[in-house]
This record gives structure tokens, sequence and C-alpha cells, in this order.
């Protein structure tokens, strides 16, 4: 457990502690900070639970009740708004610690983003999956991006000039995320994230990013929405895509 973060280590303890006790979970693996060495004192626990396949289900359906056992459990959720039902969020404290709870079968651990952290295992399971498997983590598709970067910044324009300006805020977010953040990071960084680490994966392009954030102005977030337009035409230099010109002049046309 040394490399989890000392704040999290007494919850990852009891996570092991109450899987050990349960028959229906094989292992439970440690994701995220934890996997790859970069933990610190701001660290959530990412825990992914093997299950049985015959008793994932009622692991799943008892997920609160697991969670409430291992520490002092302020709220929990799971995680259909993220995609991932099979994921419990959960909140202790104090002190507060964030930890995802991921119930999964030995084949859903087939489809993986990464290898994990082995925090312990009943049996040989993880380690047969591994052999057999490899973990992938989504990579961005330039060409998804660009086929769509343009009707986003005419949606966005739209929310503009109507008025509906947190809309558009909320766009531009978006933009930095889906778009700009992917194409900037390519090839810098192995698990790319959005805008996560951004400041260190192209720090020279903070200044631009920033252009990018926008008040609840309209004549801001028009400024903020060309900012954004000329900082992804940047990042997209050097990047292979069939560029939707006719969309971008367009579009860019419309900004005025």
């Amino acid at each position: 457990m040394s490399m989890i973060p000392e704040h999290l280590r007494a919850v990852a303890d009891n996570v092991v502690a109450e899987a050990e006790r349960d028959p229906r979970v094989l292992a439970v693996l440690a994701g995220g900070s934890v996997a790859t060495g970069t933990g610190d004192e701001h660290s959530d626990l990412d825990l992914v639970l093997v299950c049985t396949a015959e008793g994932q289900p009622a692991c799943l359906a008892e997920a609160k009740e697991f969670a409430g056992r291992v520490g002092p459990l302020l709220t929990s959720f799971t995680g259909e708004h993220v995609g991932e039902p099979r994921l419990l969020i959960a909140l202790y404290g104090p002190p507060l610690v964030h930890v995802d709870l991921k119930f999964v079968t030995p084949d859903g651990l087939r489809t993986r983003v990464e290898d994990g952290v082995v925090l312990w295992q009943r049996d040989a399971t993880v380690d047969r999956i591994r052999q057999e498997s490899a973990p992938a983590w989504p990579q961005p598709d330039p060409q998804w991006i660009e086929d769509r970067f343009w009707c986003w910044v005419h949606y966005t324009a739209v929310k503009i000039a109507r008025g509906e300006l947190f809309e558009a805020i909320g766009a531009l977010d978006a933009l930095r995320s889906a778009a700009i953040a992917p194409l900037a990071t390519l090839g810098r960084t192995a698990r790319p994230a959005g805008v996560r680490r951004f400041e260190t994966l192209a720090p020279e392009l903070v200044p631009e990013l920033r252009a990018t954030l926008a008040d609840a102005d309209p004549e801001d977030c028009l400024r903020a929405l060309r900012a954004a337009v000329d900082v992804y035409r940047k990042v997209r230099e050097g990047v292979e895509v069939v560029r939707r010109t006719a969309a971008e002049e367009a579009v860019v046309d419309f900004l005025g």
C-alpha cells in the first residue's frame, strides 16, 4: 500500500478487508494516479473490484452498503452520468476522501483503460486476464474532432447572439475539452484527458487557451469564441485530417 497517498490508505485498507470477507470478490485493483505513481495529497482513490460473474449483479446492487462499511460515508451515487453504471462514486469524511468503486466481472476486466495495481487478489484470475488481453487508453481522433468543430462553433455563436451567455460559456468549455486540448496534447501523453494537466503538457499554449475564457458578456463571449477558433487552427497544423473547409469558411464568415 506504500504507493497509495497517506490520506487514502485507511479507506483502501478497509476496502481490501471487506473484499476478503466477501467470497464473490476476487480482487481489488487501484487505478488512476496510484497506477501511474503520480498520487499526491489531492488524489482520489480509483478502485476496481473484480467479482465473480454470478456474484457481480448482487455486489453492484449492494454497492452502497459495501461502501458504508469501509468508512464514514457522507454520500454516494452511481455513475450513469458518465456512462458507467458499474461505478459507485463515494465521498467519505472527515477528512474528505473521494473514492470510485467499480464492480466488474472477469470478462468485463478484459476491456480496460489501464492494468492498475493489484492491492489484493483471491486467486490468479486477474493475472490470467492480463496475460490474455491488454489495456487501451482512449486516444483522440483528429478527424472526429474536425468533423464536428465548426458545427460546435456555430452553435456557440448562435447562443451568444440569442443572449444565452451561460450556455455559450459552457459550449466554450466543451470546445476546450473535446477539441482544442486533445489536439494540443496529441503525442505528449499516453493518457489524454481533456484539459487535465494542460498546464504541464502544453505550457506554451496556456496564454492562448486562457484567451478562450469568457465573462457573461456578449462581446467577451464572441471574443473568446474567435480565440478558440484561432487556437484550434494552430493546434490542427501538422495533424492529418480532411479539413472541412467549406464549413470552416462559412462559420468564420458568420462570426464576422
